[in-house]
């Protein structure tokens, strides 16, 4: 295992980021958004609050650093999928992977608490719906792909309500995730990889 003063100074930044990024993951779990104050994450964190000022502006600043790294993992999936031979079949390939990921109750009340902030303050609404549109506009770019290998229409309409349709799947097992933890994982899988199937024959 390498030391902490082994780092370079850019891996130490990102080893601090990482800390105070689970630190804040676990503060907005084990206390709601509001009560997740700097303080505590910085107690979480083991660090002063003038280092997590170093690293990020204000809470806010940490939550967009939460999103983002949600983002970067959705954007890291779809560009392996449209790297696939078959495209389509690297998305079903996927498909358990995105359920049990949504499913996990940590996970899953993450994303509820940061989308329930996101409806009172508009900073964090902005953050989110950003980073949707990002979010959608990599799944759009994948399902046509994948539609156009097949020889299946790929017009900007049809591929933007397919990936609106595929988002709404996966976000409503968020709330899953928190009702019903135990949620059958494999059988979600499954059925979710009949349906997508079905929405590729138009």
């Amino acid at each position: 295992m390498i030391a902490d003063d082994e780092l370079n100074p850019a891996s130490k930044a990102d080893v601090r980021r990482e800390q105070i990024l689970a630190a804040a993951q676990t503060c907005v779990l084990e206390e709601g958004f509001h009560r997740a104050s700097i303080s505590k994450i910085c107690k979480l964190a083991g660090m002063s609050p003038g280092h997590v000022y170093h690293y990020f502006e204000n809470k806010e600043a940490i939550m967009a650093a939460l999103v983002r790294r949600d983002l970067d993992h959705m954007l890291d999936l779809t560009a392996g999928m449209r790297a696939s031979a078959d495209v389509l079949e690297a998305m079903i390939d996927r498909i358990p992977l995105g359920v049990a990921e949504r499913l996990d109750p940590r996970d899953a009340s993450l994303k509820l608490e940061i989308a329930a902030e996101a409806s009172r303050n508009p900073n964090i609404a902005r953050i989110v719906r950003e980073a949707d549109a990002c979010s959608l506009k990599s799944l759009r770019q994948t399902i046509a792909e994948a539609r156009r290998a097949r020889g299946l229409p790929d017009d900007d309409d049809t591929v933007a309500e397919l990936a609106v349709v595929a988002a709404a799947m996966f976000d409503g097992l968020v709330i899953r995730g928190v009702r019903d933890p135990d949620t059958d994982r494999d059988a979600v899988a499954r059925r979710f990889a009949a349906i997508l199937r079905e929405l590729f024959r138009s």
